[in-house]
């Protein structure tokens, strides 16, 4: 008698009784990305938001360009940018109250800065300088994130606690569509959904998983399609259309706070420039494909909007870019300033209490320190 011959044993039909514990058909994301600008929907958006945007859009454009001229000029190790994704970034900085959290990867160092975070103190782990570079629960941003979507899980752990305390709190986390093919995607989204956790998470899909394209990591139609594989909504929007962008974040984050539990919500946009500066993107790379999305950029989609319904005229335009040239030579400023260190701040902030192996370690870099300085004062 053979295992499958046994009373009561497995058989690959499932019974009569069997039925799906969701229905996908809500879960399942549109067909193609949604777009407000240049709809019919788009009259309808408030000024005061597109006004916001655009302002913060051209500010991100040029931290972007003043950041990637800092790398090259030595005053930072690497900088990520995001040119050309600025309206996720912006979307994704804006859309959460005081309260809630955002958790960056290491490309989203604009979102940080629009949710209020110093331009200095967001570039400051990419300087090679302290741990963080910020105070992560005064500005309720989690540190910039380098291990690919290993800040997943910790924002779903979040986001359960505050539920469970009560805590009216959403946490939205950003990864890009490299970081999808990690392991640490697959068990926050599961936990999330399994827990109804109130967190958001916001796929960038830039195209391009440093040189590995989207076709090589995944057969998924898309992949807001992979939400409904762990019960959850999925939202497929235009990355570069900041207010459409905006609206699916929002709407994500009311239902995340109202106890819908979590969405996964992807963006399709375009890194116009390299990985980091460290990459050279031509390699596996057409310049026709970037020309393509440049002509999808996003402030120049924003523009015309905002154009058609008197929202912008050319003094506008020029104030924004006046407010972005101040920010970036406020950066350019303080980034040229070295900074003043103390390497025993190597050992603050690692634990609670220190580690026997700390505590040797810290004391020996004491003794060293004290000897050059005993060194340098004999000199004198």
């Amino acid at each position: 008698m053979t295992v499958l011959e046994q009373p009561g044993a497995y058989r690959p039909t499932p019974p009569p009784g069997w039925q799906p514990r969701v229905d996908a058909a809500p879960l399942l994301p549109d067909a193609e990305p949604y777009r407000l600008l240049g709809t019919a929907a788009a009259a309808d958006i408030s000024p005061d938001l597109l006004i916001r945007l655009h302002r913060e859009l051209v500010r991100g454009r040029r931290y972007n360009t003043q950041a990637t001229a800092l790398t090259r000029q030595g005053r930072l190790a690497v900088y990520p940018s995001s040119t050309g994704q600025e309206a996720c970034q912006v979307a994704a900085g804006l859309v959460l109250e005081d309260r809630d959290w955002l958790f960056p990867s290491y490309r989203d160092t604009l979102a940080a800065v629009v949710r209020g975070l110093d331009p200095v103190d967001a570039l400051t782990l990419l300087r090679g300088d302290w741990h963080s570079g910020y105070d992560p629960h005064a500005h309720r941003v989690a540190p910039l994130c380098t291990p690919l979507a290993t800040q997943l899980p910790h924002a779903v752990g979040l986001a359960h606690a505050a539920r469970l305390k009560g805590d009216d709190v959403v946490a939205l986390a950003l990864v890009g569509d490299g970081g999808t093919s990690e392991g640490d995607f697959h068990e926050a989204l599961n936990f999330a959904a399994v827990w109804h956790a109130p967190v958001v998470f916001l796929v960038q899909n830039n195209g391009f998983a440093i040189s590995v394209p989207l076709a090589k990591q995944t057969a998924a139609p898309s992949l807001a399609h992979k939400a409904v594989g762990y019960g959850m909504p999925g939202r497929l929007v235009d990355g570069n259309d900041a207010a459409a962008v905006h609206e699916v974040l929002a709407e994500a984050v009311r239902r995340a706070r109202g106890g819908g539990g979590p969405t996964l919500v992807e963006a399709v946009t375009y890194r116009i420039e390299a990985h980091t500066n460290a990459d050279d993107a031509t390699r596996y790379r057409p310049d026709s494909e970037v020309e393509a999305w440049r002509a999808h950029d996003p402030i120049a989609l924003l523009e015309e909007a905002m154009r058609d319904r008197h929202l912008l005229d050319d003094e506008g335009a020029r104030a924004a870019r006046e407010s972005a040239e101040r920010l970036a030579a406020d950066l350019r400023t303080r980034m040229h300033q070295d900074p003043v260190l103390d390497p025993m701040a190597l050992f603050e902030h690692v634990y609670a209490d220190r580690t026997s192996q700390l505590r040797e370690q810290a004391a020996q870099l004491r003794a060293e320190l004290d000897a050059e300085a005993a060194d340098a004062g004999k000199g004198e």
